[in-house]
């Protein structure tokens, strides 16, 4: 399972909608972590410099409808800055995301919001995979299992999204989102997937969300 598939279920809740903590800024977690997913496959890369920018390795498909959707749409997008991708909705993994883990039965269509109205939700028909995951980033947590890459750049994006105590509640054992926050620094500071790649897309994360929550906390300040 991708990065980006495995952000996904621990984002949703059991009635398929997304966790409200990160609601608002689910879209620069999922192309983040798409992004990765991409370099990983040796698909892109993301320059080390101050303002890193996408460059296109190989265009050669990967198979996975996922992967291969989002190369064709940062195709020609190449050459642009990785804080401004992050915030595009044409960029938005999600449709394909959500077919994938239908496909493979993890997820199934239930029904819209209130007289149906808003997009399908899309509840978990298999819980383990979710399950496997979260134990899996307890042991990690806990420092009785080894991080892989992936989980290690999970754990980044949900720490750079601000949301990884409310998602990992029951999987910190106990930790306050401080300790949890510094715990996450500790593994991720350098290992392979906090190379530049992991954070250039945490920094960009970082920045998209200050460039979004700039407005409001002006308009609160005028007024």
């Amino acid at each position: 399972m991708l990065i980006v598939e495995e952000l996904h279920l621990l984002l949703l809740r059991p009635d398929g909608r997304v966790e409200s903590p990160v609601s608002v800024n689910r879209l620069y977690g999922e192309v983040a972590a798409v992004i990765v997913d991409l370099a990983l496959h040796g698909r892109i890369s993301v320059s080390d410099e101050k303002n890193p920018v996408i460059d296109i390795v190989s265009t050669e498909p990967t198979g996975n409808p996922i992967l291969d959707t989002t190369l064709q749409r940062l195709v020609p997008l190449r050459g642009k800055r990785l804080q401004s991708l992050v915030v595009r909705p044409k960029l938005d993994p999600l449709e394909v995301v959500v077919e994938s883990l239908i496909a493979q039965g993890v997820l199934i269509r239930g029904e819209r919001g209130f007289f149906g109205w808003g997009a399908a939700r899309t509840p978990e028909s298999d819980s383990a995979p979710e399950q496997m995951l979260r134990a899996r980033l307890a042991a990690v947590l806990a420092g009785t299992g080894s991080p892989t890459q992936a989980d290690l750049a999970l754990l980044s994006i949900l720490q750079n999204l601000n949301c990884a105590h409310a998602i990992l509640r029951d999987e910190c054992g106990g930790m306050s989102a401080r300790d949890l926050k510094k715990r996450i620094e500790e593994l991720t500071a350098g290992s392979p997937a906090g190379d530049a790649v992991a954070k250039a897309v945490n920094d960009a994360i970082t920045a998209a969300m200050v460039a979004v929550m700039t407005p409001t906390i002006v308009a609160a300040t005028i007024t």
